[in-house]
């Protein structure tokens, strides 16, 4: 029986994130995952399922940032003991109103048979409000 390091499944999926390869993200949730983003914005809620994590939360996250600009991640500490890893990572990006994007951001992720079960996330949330979902200068003047 070939056992998963859990530590290397969450630094996999944070690579994957980084380089855009959206096979490996996908395969690195379980089909029942969850994903918890607390907070009071829009993204905030328990994402329940594979698909609605990859396609709708980091998919439309993903939708807020501005087409063709990078997305930088790197991850800055890796800490496990048993199937839960705690990840922190900074992101960097610029968005669709040309704001830019800097937050740093940690995860307690829970792997089980080689695949993410569940994610708590812990952001600035105000950061994300203030930036990700800002408006647009259109829009200030409306």
């Amino acid at each position: 029986m070939t056992v998963i390091d859990p530590k290397a499944v969450v630094v996999r999926y944070v690579e994957a994130v980084r380089d855009g390869d959206l096979a490996t993200i996908r395969a690195s949730f379980a089909e029942d995952a969850t994903w918890d983003y607390p907070g009071d914005v829009p993204l905030s809620r328990t994402w329940r399922g594979r698909d609605a994590i990859v396609d709708d939360f980091l998919g439309g996250t993903g939708a807020l940032l501005r087409p063709g600009t990078p997305v930088l991640i790197e991850l800055t500490n890796v800490i496990g003991e048993g199937e839960q890893v705690v990840a922190e990572w900074r992101s960097q990006a610029t968005t669709r109103s040309g704001g830019a994007y800097d937050n740093r951001c940690l995860g307690v992720f829970t792997v089980r048979g080689g695949e993410i079960i569940s994610v708590r996330e812990y952001a600035d949330t105000q950061h994300v409000e203030h930036v990700l979902f800002a408006a647009s200068p259109a829009e200030d003047h409306a």
